[in-house]
């Protein structure tokens, strides 16, 4: 009789020795599946983001001037980081831009849908009378300077003042732009900006620093952008180039990091 509990617990070890350890495959397991996981929704992720020369690629300039690609590059990084940064809805999709490397005599001015591809508007735009002649060469963030300011606008809330219907800005671009608001630096419409007055001074008339637009355009196009749309003020300066937030580009996620996510 002292035998049975012997047999009993030979036969229980030998039998429970066919089963798999459980516990460690199952966390090796898991360990894979949300890595596996993590990988997975970030492909997604950037399959659902679309670059930005896919894009340009994709609309139609038919009938208008041909935006650089290196500005629209540089804008449409800017776009994204202020909607990544809550200052611009996840939805926005208007995208303005004012190419002031460009003569004023040229429509330097794009309203782009960036979800159809389209080209809103092209139209002319002045900058300020102390940024130069027939092209802009200086800028500056303060007051009474009458120079316009580069960078990244949101775009506000509109009035009724001495320049008729007006937009405001807000500048984003923290010593660039950001004195906007202080300066009074809105969109609004001008006689002075208009192909009857390239015609007769051999270039386009001037504001005090704001991006003016053809009287004729000024409320189809504010109206268009108005109430939190992204308007980018380009020029070739590298100090601005060099220091902006919104065109610094974010550094892709190792494999390393991905996995402990």
């Amino acid at each position: 009789m002292k035998r049975l509990p012997i047999f009993l617990c030979s036969v229980f070890l030998l039998g429970t020795s066919f089963y798999p350890n459980t516990k460690i495959e199952t966390t090796s397991a898991k360990t894979e599946k949300t890595y596996k996981t993590v990988v997975v929704e970030k492909i997604k992720e950037e399959n659902k983001t679309t670059t930005a020369e896919t894009i340009y690629n994709s609309i139609s300039f038919e009938g208008n001037d041909v935006l650089n690609f290196d500005v629209f590059n540089k804008a449409y990084l800017g776009f994204q980081n202020l909607k990544k940064s809550g200052a611009l809805n996840e939805d926005a999709r208007l995208l303005s831009i004012c190419d002031f490397s460009l003569s004023s005599n040229k429509k330097r001015l794009w309203v782009i849908d960036v979800e159809t591809k389209t080209v809103l508007f092209n139209s002319l735009v002045a900058h300020g009378k102390g940024t130069g002649e027939e092209f802009a060469t200086n800028f500056s963030n303060t007051e009474n300077s009458h120079q316009s300011s580069l960078g990244f606008y949101v775009t506000e809330t509109t009035y009724n003042g001495d320049n008729g219907y007006s937009l405001r800005l807000v500048g984003m671009d923290k010593g660039y732009n950001d004195a906007a608001m202080k300066r009074a630096i809105v969109m609004h419409g001008a006689d002075y900006v208009s192909e009857d007055f390239i015609k007769s001074e051999k270039r386009l008339g001037r504001s005090w620093g704001c991006p003016a637009v053809p009287r004729a355009l000024a409320a189809p196009i504010i109206d268009r952008i108005k109430d939190k749309s992204c308007l980018f003020i380009y020029y070739p300066d590298q100090n601005y180039l060099s220091q902006s937030e919104w065109l610094k580009v974010a550094e892709p996620l190792s494999n390393e990091v991905l996995a402990k996510q």
